[in-house]
């Protein structure tokens, strides 16, 4: 039974939601760090937090029980996701869940900050009535600039619109079509929407990109009396600058929900005028927090239930229906990793796969992520699956290329895997028969039709009579049951080299192997262990 571990604070609604599930078994450990929380992951198959929890390299390291990751939350910044898909651990957010929230909160700064409120109240408080002193503007008529334009953009945008604002929009991924659709305004990167906007709100993720993108510079260039907002990650704007535009008066105001270091409970803008702060609340809502809780239980449960991967943050999305349409093809992509990585011990240098026929319409991406984990399924000492194995290819220097051509060839789908090293090109085809039966159907430039599965001998001899039976006696003196066989040659003309692939019920002894290679029609022989027929990784749905 699956063991996952509760790290932040959740909704009651997410825990019943566990804990009906009947399939898993779940604990609560709020407040861990160091040690404690490295340990705690050890023993654990999942993982739900917030953002109250580092998960760092150093907790994860030498983790090899954990397996997913749910972020109850969009921002997964503290969560080092490089290192979980290095361990090959699956890191999933929950973005729809807090996306209303985080909107009205992102207009509800702006209306404060726009109306003074809150120091309008703190003068009550005081005993004072200074109705002129908190002279305010209104949104109608304002331009509102909007860089990042996902969910949260977008609801921001439509409750601008309807508060009859002007709305400019910055996202390099949004088609002008749909923006069009929206009603957003778009240019063609942030810095253009600065001259033009009375308000400025980010909604995107915190990185290089994003880091400091509104800076001294940026703030010189913004329309006198502009004022900014921030409900999504500290560190988009670059704080000083922020302060010395206020003291300027080329800002009018400024209104932050995040901090580049939280909690926050000192920052220079703190007291200033024209400033309104909040203490990360875009997601503190009773709604968001029971929606974001029920969708992280939800992902843990899938995945552990179904081997569903929804809303990662570090591959591709694998939902039960496209699992389902692909797991035949993940299988074989899987298989000839495996094959391959055994017909050649140098190291590879350059990965090539080929995709005809009607899998060259799939998502030859993830199919290519399963070849590569094969590939380095007996590699890795921290294991390899579909969703680190790009990942640790890549920091080895081996390159992966994918072609794809729709035509149909001998089969209706072929997978062609190539694996170069710096001694010789190893390259296998595979197909898939029926719904779930992996086939060999060529070992370099020699048809055949094999299994894909067990003990295999693949052996290169030079295509003479007899050879076959000698191969086949050597196996009968040691014991070894030939279960089928399959041998295919280059060309029509017999003489030339040819290629058979032995499916053994038994792995053979080293001794038959040497007298397989003292045949002097045997040019090469390998013994190959694949998956037993019907075995599939976890990360398959096994």
């Amino acid at each position: 039974m699956p063991r996952i571990i509760v790290l932040d604070n959740l909704s009651q609604d997410g825990l019943d939601l566990l804990e009906s599930a009947g399939n898993i078994d779940y604990e609560v450990r709020t407040g861990l760090k160091g040690e404690e929380l490295r340990e705690s992951l050890a023993e654990s198959d999942g993982a739900i937090c917030r953002s109250g929890v580092k998960i760092t390299a150093e907790v994860l390291a030498g983790n090899k029980r954990l397996r997913a990751i749910a972020r109850a939350g969009v921002g997964t910044d503290n969560i080092d996701k490089e290192a979980a898909t290095r361990l090959g651990i699956v890191v999933m957010n929950t973005p729809g869940g807090n996306t209303i929230s985080t909107a009205e909160h992102a207009l509800a700064l702006m209306l404060a900050m726009s109306r003074n409120v809150a120091p309008a109240y703190q003068s009550l408080i005081e005993g004072r009535w200074d109705r002129k002193k908190f002279m305010g503007a209104q949104l109608a008529g304002k331009t509102l600039g909007i860089v990042g334009l996902g969910r949260i953009g977008q609801a921001v945008a439509t409750r601008a619109l309807a508060m009859e604002m002007r709305v400019l929009g910055y996202d390099p991924f949004l088609p002008a079509a749909r923006a069009k659709e929206l009603g957003i305004e778009t240019v063609a990167s942030a810095r253009e929407l600065l001259p033009h906007v009375d308000y400025l709100t980010v909604h995107t993720p915190l990185n290089d990109e994003t880091r400091g993108l509104i800076g001294a510079k940026e703030v010189q260039v913004m329309k006198p009396g502009a004022r900014l907002v921030n409900c999504a990650r500290g560190g988009i704007y670059d704080e000083d600058a922020l302060v010395e535009g206020l003291k300027s008066g080329r800002l009018a105001g400024v209104a932050l929900d995040v901090y580049p270091t939280e909690p926050c409970t000192a920052s220079p803008l703190f007291g200033m005028p024209g400033v309104v702060c909040t203490p990360h609340l875009g997601a503190s809502t009773e709604e968001a927090q029971t929606n974001v809780a029920v969708e992280a239980a939800e992902l843990l449960i899938d995945f552990f239930t179904t081997g569903a991967i929804r809303q990662s943050v570090n591959m591709s999305p694998l939902d039960p229906k496209t699992l389902e349409s692909l797991r035949g093809y993940l299988n074989v992509a899987f298989r000839l990793g495996i094959l391959l990585a055994q017909m050649d011990h140098s190291p590879p240098v350059a990965c090539r796969l080929d995709y005809t026929g009607e899998v060259a319409r799939k998502d030859t991406r993830l199919l290519s992520a399963a070849f590569a984990a094969g590939l380095l399924e007996n590699a890795m000492e921290e294991g390899a699956n579909i969703v680190n194995a790009e990942l640790l290819l890549r920091e080895r220097g081996i390159e992966l290329v994918e072609q794809r051509s729709s035509d149909v060839g001998d089969f209706s789908s072929m997978i062609t895997a190539e694996v170069v090293t710096e001694q010789k090109t190893s390259a296998a085809t595979g197909t898939l028969f029926g719904n779930n039966l992996p086939r060999l159907v060529q070992m370099g430039e020699c048809r055949l039709e094999s299994c894909l599965d067990g003990n295999l001998m693949i052996v290169g001899y030079r295509d003479m009579p007899g050879v076959i039976g000698k191969m086949g006696n050597i196996f009968g003196n040691h014991r070894v049951n030939i279960a089928q066989m399959s041998v295919g040659r280059a060309t029509d003309k017999p003489g030339g080299e040819a290629v058979g692939v032995l499916a053994l019920d038994s792995q053979p002894p080293a001794e038959a192997l040497s007298e397989i290679l003292a045949l002097e029609e045997v040019v090469r022989a390998r013994i190959v262990k694949l998956p037993q027929a019907g075995e599939v990784p976890a990360w398959m749905g096994g």
